[in-house]
């Protein structure tokens, strides 16, 4: 009889555009060849309101069996407001936290409460992401089952102290990179609880097709491409000065298309193409024939994206103030980096009039990708962590 399992995220669906989840939903689906898998999450698709969208308790998906339980408030209207006070001020309390997380939502009760009452029905419990409410009310319930999936990374948010407690309790730990683990044994000491870094596997299961993708889309020339949430968090804004002052100043036809649901507002600009939420083959169709994936978020603990580029031999251009996607370029010598707008035109420049280093950093970075982000191996590790529990 299979181990049954869960693993405990804000959102999870097919349609859902989120890091964290997308991760989720990828080992989750994985893991049902060897345990029984449940994902205990919410019935919310927005991650900006939280409002419930999913109408059914249960379902199936792809082998995995999803428990969703309603959120009983959207995210507060004040909340902004409210975290923009917190973090200004010098303080840190554990109370002001808990405000918080209830503003920033998703709060969702009876998926604690299921939690709570099921614990010995299951071997484990993975806890996917640090920073909501599931996790944060969840995981204390379960410690001695938790296998903790931070997906941590430099931010204003790690600095809470109610993660001073959390990040003590898990069994164990998976880090998603070496970046991501010696962050949080240097911020929580937490060396003496058994951990591995074992990222994600990368597989492109479907054949691309460029010619299709500029056929149906209506693009022509050289194009950078940006896959993921378009908002303040990602950076985005920054990207978009960016490219656009680079086109002020270069004669180029190079264009920015954008693939993901639009949070913050995206300049009326020729060379700027918004797609919104496409699908997957014409999500491997559009980075196939990109000149470089470009990701300017400082703030990520892995990047699904920037992985799926490399393995379908895009380099890419990242935010040098991020450790890890620095750490993508250095480690692959598949990517280049920027830290201002100088340096940004400069490795656009790069990428263009370089060919002949442009087709190594293309070797490059499929090289690297199939060297370390391989599922078997993975999938072989995360058996491994949770049969230790």
């Amino acid at each position: 009889m299979k181990k049954r399992i869960a693993l405990v995220n804000q959102r999870y669906g097919l349609e859902v555009n989120g890091g964290s989840e997308y991760y989720t939903r990828l080992i989750a689906e994985r893991l049902t060849a060897d345990y029984e898998v449940d994902v205990i999450t919410t019935k919310a698709l927005d991650y900006t309101t939280w409002e419930n969208h999913y109408t059914a308790d249960r379902e199936e998906i792809n082998g995995v069996h999803v428990y969703r339980f309603p959120t009983v408030c959207d995210r507060a209207e004040d909340f902004n407001d409210f975290n923009g006070k917190y973090l200004s001020s010098p303080e840190r309390d554990a109370e002001t936290e808990r405000i918080w997380f209830e503003k920033q939502g998703p709060v969702a009760p009876g998926a604690i409460e299921y939690i709570r009452k099921s614990k010995d029905s299951y071997h484990a419990f993975i806890f996917v992401t640090y920073l909501y409410y599931l996790t944060v009310m969840g995981m204390p319930e379960v410690s001695e089952k938790a296998i903790f999936i931070p997906t941590a990374h430099e931010e204003p948010f790690i600095h809470f102290k109610t993660f001073e407690k959390l990040f003590k309790l898990p069994k164990a730990y998976v880090f998603l990179t070496d970046e991501e683990r010696a962050l949080v044994q240097r911020l929580f000491h937490t060396e003496d609880i058994p951990c591995d870094v074992m990222g994600t596997g990368v597989k492109i299961d479907t054949v691309p097709d460029e010619k299709a993708f500029r056929c149906k889309f209506g693009i022509e020339g050289d194009y950078i491409i940006y896959v993921g949430r378009i908002d303040e968090g990602k950076n985005c804004p920054e990207m978009f000065r960016y490219f656009t002052e680079y086109k002020m100043r270069r004669k180029s036809s190079l264009k920015l298309v954008l693939m993901g649901k639009p949070v913050c507002s995206i300049p009326r600009h020729k060379d700027i193409i918004s797609l919104g939420f496409v699908s997957e083959e014409d999500k491997f169709s559009g980075i196939s024939g990109a000149k470089c994936l470009i990701l300017p978020s400082m703030f990520e603990s892995l990047s699904i994206s920037v992985l799926e580029a490399m393995k379908l031999s895009v380099p890419v251009i990242v935010n040098g103030a991020c450790d890890v996607l620095k750490g993508h370029c250095v480690k692959s010598n598949g990517g280049l980096y920027y830290n201002s707008y100088f340096e940004f035109e400069g490795v656009i420049d790069y990428i263009l009039c370089h060919p002949e280093e442009y087709s190594l950093m293309r070797r490059n970075a499929a090289e690297y990708v199939e060297k370390n982000y391989r599922w078997e191996v993975i999938m072989k590790k995360f058996r491994e962590v949770i049969d230790s529990i």
